[in-house]
């Protein structure tokens, strides 16, 4: 029996794998080869999408700081200190990533609306959030922490536990370890996850339409900008698209780029 022959499984698989693939496919090629270079470049000139991607851009990297900076915090304290609590913590900190757009926009409403559990708080001593900018960013940090904490758990816990213990004896303090050792070992991971949230808070659509409105220069990002020109303009709306895909397309790239279970040289234990 010639066992480099293809079977009817492998046949099968083929098929299976390219329909997949041409309707993953096929949308993307159709915003591509549906519009001009004219056209493409004269939607390029609408009036939504300077103002939208200045927006988009400014939210964007405001939620990934604070997604970075708060959530390697909870993704080292769950990777070290496994249990019941960090469990729970890990399980929560996905929460976002499997409940509908629309849903998690409801919720930052009622907890930071005017009316909401703490939005009524804050409204009483002059702080208004909802249908503002910084609405934006919570809902961009809201429904893409997890993209981040999810990848920062694992690398934190790849990490190799003897050289922590190293740095420790050798003087170092629990947060010089984190930052001199952890941090490093663990970096191509967290760079990883960090595009692929920001990747996701780029795509926001849901949550900031409830939340924070459409409102030309104040809440309404690229997504938001893509709605509202379907309404008038279809080659505005495929252009802006096309500027969507080429950032998603880049941040892609990037992370073939990155192994993100490579560590990196021990002699950072030496430094710490």
């Amino acid at each position: 029996m010639n066992r480099n022959r293809p079977s009817a499984w492998d046949a099968v698989q083929l098929i299976g794998s390219g329909l997949l693939v041409a309707f993953l496919l096929l949308p993307i090629v159709a915003l591509v080869v549906t519009l001009r270079w004219s056209d493409f470049l004269e939607g390029l000139h609408n009036p939504l999408l300077g103002p939208a991607l200045r927006l988009s851009l400014v939210t964007t990297g405001s939620s990934l700081t604070i997604v970075v900076v708060l959530g390697t915090m909870l993704a080292y304290w769950i990777a070290r200190h496994p249990g019941p609590l960090s469990r729970w913590m890990e399980a929560v900190s996905q929460l976002p990533a499997v409940i509908p757009p629309a849903v998690a926009g409801v919720g930052l409403l009622l907890a930071f609306g005017r009316r909401g559990l703490l939005g009524s708080w804050l409204a009483a001593h002059g702080i208004g959030l909802a249908f503002t900018t910084p609405a934006v960013v919570m809902a961009e940090a809201f429904v893409s922490a997890p993209f981040f904490v999810q990848a920062a758990i694992a690398s934190f816990r790849r990490l190799d536990d003897n050289l922590l213990v190293v740095a420790r004896t050798l003087g170092a303090s629990p947060f010089r370890v984190f930052l001199r050792v952890a941090l490093p070992l663990a970096g191509p991971g967290l760079f990883a996850g960090a595009a692929m949230s920001w990747a996701r808070s780029l795509g926001e659509f849901g949550a900031t339409l409830l939340f924070a409105g459409n409102l030309t220069g104040r809440t309404q990002t690229l997504p938001l900008a893509v709605y509202t020109a379907m309404e008038s303009d279809l080659r505005a709306a495929q252009a802006l698209s096309l500027v969507m895909v080429a950032f998603a397309f880049a941040v892609l790239l990037l992370l073939r780029r990155i192994a993100p279970g490579t560590p990196l040289p021990a002699t950072q234990v030496d430094r710490a």
